[in-house]
């Protein structure tokens, strides 16, 4: 049904730049709020960027000034420009569909994840 699918990973250098996006399908998109997880080896997923089903956003403080978080509602895409990135950006990036609200819980839709290799 609901199917969420991350693309846009891949290896850049620190100080690069590396835009991701992720488009669901099977909801009523512009109705959910839409985030972005990471997690690298050896730790938990955590948050990097949420954005709500009207388009406003939310990060988290290690990223702000460097990710911007946008959606295009007539696509059913939600987007991650990532900027002046830095080693410790390296993870899985995962693109998250919230069924209510946006903080996760069972209901939520994930995708598979995109790898993000940031070199020093």
């Amino acid at each position: 049904q609901v199917q969420v699918v991350e693309s846009g990973g891949g290896l850049v250098q620190a100080g690069g730049s590396l835009g991701l996006s992720c488009t669901a399908s099977g909801s009523i998109f512009s109705m959910h709020a839409m985030g972005w997880y990471r997690q690298a080896p050896g730790k938990a997923r955590e948050l990097v960027a949420r954005i709500t089903s009207a388009g406003m956003p939310n990060y988290v403080d290690f990223v702000k000034g460097r990710f911007t978080i946008s959606r295009d509602n007539a696509k059913n895409t939600v987007y991650l420009q990532m900027n002046s990135l830095k080693p410790e950006d390296t993870a899985v990036y995962f693109c998250v569909q919230y069924e209510s609200g946006w903080f996760t819980g069972p209901g939520d839709y994930w995708g598979q994840g995109t790898q993000v290799t940031v070199s020093s």
